[in-house]
C-alpha cells in the first residue's frame, strides 16, 4: 500500500516559472515611481513570502518609503493583467501531475501568491487535474504558517496524515514542517540544494518524475 494520498504543491518555481512575469511587474511599479529596477536574480531571491515582502524588499526603504502603498498597489494592479504574460509550466510539470490524478492521487496548490492570481493560473495551466488552489488572502495567514495547508486540507477532505508538500524555497520546508508534513524540495525552482539543505531540507527532486520516489 503506499504511504501517501495527497500531494500539495507550492506553485512558484515548483509548477510553474513565474518569474520573469513577476520581475517585469515590479519593474513597472518602480518606473512608475522612478526607483531603480530590480534584475532578475534579485526578484528570485525576493520572492517566496508573498507579494508584499517581495515589494517590500525591492522598493527602497521598504515598508518606510512614503510610497510604498502606492508602489505596491501600482505592482499589483499591473501583475493582475499581465501574470501569464511569460509565465509557463516546468517541463515534466503537468505530466507529473495527470499521472498522479489518474493513481488516484488528491493535488492541491498552495501559495504565497495573491489568491486570485493563484486560482487563475491554476485554472489556465491544471484545469481539470488540480482539484484545490490557495493562495494569499485576508483572514488566513500565509506560509509558513501551516494555515492554508490546513484548508487545503479540509477543501480535499483528507487527513495530514496521508499528505505531502511539495515546494521549492525554505518557505516550503518551513510550512512542511509547521504542517507536520514532509517536504519534498525541488531544485529546478528559485533556490538550489546548498541554501535549501542549511535550511533543513531533505528530500529533493531534481526532476518532476522523482517526485513520484518519494510517493
Amino acid at each position: 500500500m503506499r504511504k501517501y494520498d495527497t500531494v500539495i504543491f507550492d506553485l512558484d518555481g515548483t509548477l510553474l516559472d513565474t518569474l520573469e512575469d513577476l520581475t517585469d511587474a515590479v519593474n513597472y511599479a518602480l518606473r512608475e515611481f522612478d526607483m531603480p529596477e530590480r534584475t532578475i536574480d534579485e526578484v528570485r531571491r525576493f520572492v517566496g513570502n508573498g507579494v508584499r515582502r517581495l515589494m517590500e524588499l525591492a522598493v527602497p526603504e521598504g515598508f518606510s518609503n512614503p510610497v510604498f502603498k502606492d508602489v505596491f498597489a501600482k505592482f499589483k494592479e499591473y501583475y493582475g493583467v499581465h501574470c501569464n504574460d511569460k509565465t509557463k509550466a516546468y517541463d515534466g510539470v503537468l505530466t507529473l501531475l495527470k499521472e498522479l490524478k489518474g493513481e488516484g492521487f488528491a493535488l492541491a496548490i498552495v501559495s504565497n501568491k495573491l489568491d486570485s492570481a493563484v486560482k487563475e493560473l491554476s485554472e489556465i495551466y491544471f484545469e481539470g487535474v488540480v482539484k484545490v488552489a490557495i493562495g494569499e488572502k485576508t483572514g488566513v495567514a500565509k506560509k509558513p504558517a501551516p494555515d492554508t495547508v490546513y484548508e487545503a486540507l479540509r477543501e480535499l477532505g483528507m487527513p495530514k496524515e496521508r499528505a505531502v508538500y511539495v515546494g521549492d524555497s525554505e518557505v516550503d520546508v518551513m510550512t512542511a514542517k509547521n504542517a507536520g508534513l514532509p517536504c519534498i524540495s525541488v531544485l529546478w525552482g528559485f533556490r538550489d540544494e546548498a541554501f535549501l539543505r542549511q535550511q533543513g531540507a531533505e528530500r529533493f527532486a531534481h526532476t518532476p518524475a522523482e517526485v513520484r520516489n518519494f510517493l
